[in-house]
């Protein structure tokens, strides 16, 4: 009998953990593009390239989640990007998602870096999707600093998401961690979404506070997005707004804007899908010299091989107003009042 006592008592802990049903992931995707781009550099000169990340960006990452019992799971994610064109990391090693918490019928909660709330809600009805090329749901193309986009990636963030009865709640906070003042360089979003099936509304706003001068006040920029989606048979609706506002420390004019989008994703058979989209953006409270107002058109093709590969070819065209610089993609600068691309790729995922 003490032998078996003591046979149980040496098995337990292998049991238990068995028993905590844990498991790891390791995930990621591969985005290769050949791009053609017109106004590319201040002499105006066109370039060929080779890019990395055209429908998505490229990247590795682990995840994974332990069962505690009850519904109660323990959650991390570990993601960082990769530039497939050199092989260098882009950013830091886990520079897109890096993050720990936990996951049960309240929702989820998780603390470190990931991509914001606003993201997160509003990047699903972009009819470009997650593609850094070519989009301005994230970021605009205007001139100089004006590009006016949306909160992406955040570090020192605690963030929340529940779905309930057909509606999603979302907040995040990420703490600015300025002795002395919890107000300076902090970061706030708070979104909620409706999905009935075919319809699917969402609601986000967000503040970004800046670093304090000596004075103690800072920049302040905060954005109200709305955006709606649509299945319609094997058509995908999409369209968003966001309202912009940015008030300045040093006290001079406020900058502001209003972006608008709006496409169609349209699946014509089981492996093709044809996307057309229009980028506006409405700047406002500047002079008419630096009114740029730029807008895009783009169209493209998808071609699944598989359920994990595609082929994607994709052309844009931006415009500006007057000399003001504009950008097909939200990561370039722009040379020129106007600038065409046509770009053609290949994603995997595993």
């Amino acid at each position: 009998m003490n032998k078996k006592l003591l046979a149980l008592a040496i098995l337990a802990p292998a049991y238990s953990l068995a028993q905590a049903q844990s498991s790891v992931q390791a995930y990621g995707l591969i985005d290769a593009n050949v791009e053609y781009l017109t106004n590319a550099d201040p002499a105006k000169h066109s370039l060929s390239r080779l890019n990395s990340g055209g429908a998505n960006t490229s990247r590795f990452g682990f995840r994974g989640s332990e069962d505690l019992g009850d519904g109660l799971k323990a959650v991390f994610q570990l993601e960082g990007g990769v530039k497939l064109d050199t092989g260098a990391s882009d950013g830091d090693i886990f520079g897109r998602q890096a993050n720990v918490g936990l996951e049960g019928n309240f929702g989820r909660v998780v603390a470190g870096r990931s991509f914001s709330t606003v993201y997160d809600f509003l990047l699903p009805l972009d009819p470009m999707g997650y593609a850094p090329q070519y989009s301005w749901a994230t970021s605009a193309g205007a001139s100089g600093n004006r590009k006016d986009g949306l909160l992406t990636g955040v570090s020192n963030m605690v963030k929340y998401t529940g779905e309930f009865n057909g509606f999603r709640l979302g907040l995040n906070y990420a703490f600015g961690e300025a002795a002395g003042n919890t107000s300076d360089s902090a970061k706030y979003a708070l979104a909620l979404g409706y999905n009935t099936g075919d319809l699917r509304l969402v609601g986000v706003y967000s503040q970004v506070n800046g670093t304090g001068n000596a004075l103690g006040a800072y920049d302040k920029t905060t954005a109200t997005h709305l955006a709606i989606g649509y299945q319609a048979g094997e058509a995908r609706l999409n369209a968003g707004y966001r309202r912009f506002k940015k008030t300045l420390a040093s006290g001079a004019a406020d900058q502001r804007s209003d972006t608008y989008w709006g496409g169609v994703n349209y699946k014509t058979t089981e492996t093709f899908t044809i996307t057309g989209v229009v980028y506006y953006q409405d700047i406002k409270n500047t002079t008419a010299a630096l009114d740029a107002d730029p807008i895009m058109y783009v169209l493209g093709g998808k071609y699944a091989l598989s359920k994990r590969t595609d082929l994607y070819l994709v052309g844009a065209y931006a415009k500006a107003k007057g000399n003001n610089t504009v950008s097909l993609s939200r990561d370039d600068v722009g040379y020129g009042n106007s600038q065409t691309g046509i770009t053609a790729g290949i994603q995997h995922r595993y």
